[in-house]
C-alpha cells in the first residue's frame, strides 16, 4: 500500500507517461492522483546491443525524457514523472508488439508450442528531483499448447495487437497461459508491488 505515503503524494504533481489503458487502470487503483501525459519517444533501440533489462530501462527512461522535455516551460512543475516499457522474451529472443497478423500467429505460435515460459519484462522509471530511479520487474509465465486453428482465432479476436508477446494475460489469454511465477500486474504492463515500493523509498530518503 502507499499509504502513510498517499496523501504526500497527492498534493504532488505526478505524471503518467504512457496512454496505456491496461497501466492507466492500474496506478488508478491504488487512488494516486497523476496526470496522464503518453510520450512520443520512438522506440528504436537495437535489442541486440542490450540485455533484457537495459531494453526496457533505457526505454522507459526514453518515454519519461520525452515527456519532461514536452512540459519544461510548464507553469507548475512535475513533482513525479513515471515511464514504463514492457516486452516479453522467449528462447534467447524479444517480443515486442506485433507489427501484423501475420508477426501476431508467429508469436503466439513460438509461445504455445514448446512448453517453454516465456518472461516478461517490465522496466520502470522514476524521476524524482532531477534524479531517475529505475529498476526492472520479471514475471514467467506457462501456457498450454494451443493447435494452429486456435492460434488463428485467438488472433482474430485483436487481442494480440498492440500487446507486448502478442497477448493480454488479462484478456482471452488467460485461458491459455496455465500459471505464472510473480506478479500478474507485471504481465499486464505495470509492477504496482514493486513500484510502490520504490515510491515509498524515494520519499523516505528524500
Amino acid at each position: 500500500m502507499l499509504e502513510p505515503f498517499l496523501s504526500q503524494l497527492n498534493e504532488m504533481r505526478i505524471i503518467l507517461a504512457s496512454s496505456s489503458k491496461q497501466r492507466v487502470s492500474l496506478l488508478s487503483s491504488t487512488k494516486l492522483k497523476y496526470e496522464i501525459i503518453p510520450s512520443s519517444y520512438e522506440e528504436n533501440l537495437d535489442p541486440k546491443k542490450y540485455t533484457f533489462s537495459e531494453f526496457v530501462e533505457k526505454t522507459a527512461i526514453g518515454k519519461l525524457s520525452d515527456v519532461l522535455e514536452k512540459i519544461k516551460n510548464d507553469k507548475i512543475k512535475p513533482d513525479v514523472i513515471i515511464g514504463v516499457d514492457t516486452m516479453v522474451a522467449y528462447n534467447g529472443r524479444m517480443y515486442g508488439k506485433p507489427k501484423s497478423r501475420e508477426d501476431a500467429i508467429k508469436t503466439i505460435t513460438d509461445l504455445t508450442q514448446s512448453g517453454i515460459p516465456n518472461s516478461v519484462y517490465t522496466g520502470v522509471a522514476i524521476w524524482y528531483k532531477n534524479k531517475i530511479h529505475k529498476f526492472t520487474e520479471v514475471t514467467t509465465v506457462y501456457m498450454h499448447k494451443l493447435d494452429h486453428q486456435e492460434i488463428l482465432s485467438y488472433v482474430d479476436t485483436g487481442e494480440p495487437m498492440g500487446k507486448a508477446g502478442g497477448y493480454g494475460i488479462q484478456g482471452i489469454a488467460s485461458t491459455f497461459v496455465s500459471r505464472i511465477e510473480g506478479d500478474c500486474n507485471n504481465v499486464i504492463g505495470l509492477p504496482l508491488c514493486r513500484l510502490t515500493i520504490e515510491l515509498k523509498n524515494i520519499l523516505k530518503n528524500e
